[in-house]
């Protein structure tokens, strides 16, 4: 996802350079309420991109689990290592009614390229309201509480780099609360990797140059 001023740690996109301090860090970041370490998308939220999450996530067309998770691959720093990936949980409810995570199709097709090994260390054990239309702090309270850590998990996480893995990330509230409990189970990193962002920015649109490469690449999978 492209933009010329963006906060350093969340690498959110904004309009211009006044959100951020001199070290290039939003106030979220300041106030350490986002959570995780830092995050990157491939691209944003919207067009042929928006698209294909949905085709993933709604039409269960699994295969594109793996074209997806190239691309978020390409978009990680190369400086960066990883000891392991975490795929964000669904509540047991929702993955019963959908019938499977998108999440962890993405996290086992990033382990596939990167020889990363997937580990499912978080539970969602609360039963979210929709995070849409409510502010940022309702957002972060809707999410309080939501997650956590699997206890036999907890040894394995401790001092690991990890890759926390979802489909989208719009305000980061729930990949804040799902990163908050890692750290507290020992995680001495927490890395957020998405497919997609939702760019906030008003009136502006940054979607990469991807409707013909993927439309084609989903088309065959779904054949």
């Amino acid at each position: 996802m492209q933009a010329e001023f963006f906060c350093t740690s969340c690498r959110t996109p904004f309009l211009n350079r006044a959100p951020l301090d001199d070290s290039g860090q939003c106030s979220l970041c300041r106030l350490g309420l986002t959570g995780f370490d830092a995050a990157y998308a491939y691209g944003s939220h919207e067009g042929a991109l928006r698209k294909l999450v949905h085709l993933l996530k709604y039409e269960k067309i699994r295969p594109l689990g793996r074209i997806l998770a190239k691309f978020v691959v390409g978009v990680l720093p190369k400086d960066r290592e990883f000891d392991a990936i975490v795929p964000m949980p669904l509540h047991w409810w929702r993955r019963a009614n959908r019938g499977f995570n998108q999440a962890d199709a993405l996290a086992r097709g990033i382990g596939r390229v990167t020889g990363l090994p997937v580990l499912r260390a978080v539970r969602r054990v609360k039963a979210t309201a929709p995070q849409a239309g409510l502010t940022n702090a309702r957002r972060r309270q809707n999410m309080s509480g939501a997650f956590r850590v699997k206890r036999r998990r907890r040894g394995e996480i401790a001092g690991l780099r990890l890759l926390l893995v979802d489909d989208v990330l719009t305000t980061g509230a729930t990949a804040a609360a799902c990163a908050r409990v890692l750290k507290r189970a020992g995680a001495a990193h927490v890395t957020v990797a998405v497919v997609a962002r939702a760019d906030r920015r008003i009136g502006l649109s940054y979607a990469p140059e991807v409707s013909t490469t993927l439309l084609t690449a989903a088309a065959g999978s779904s054949a």
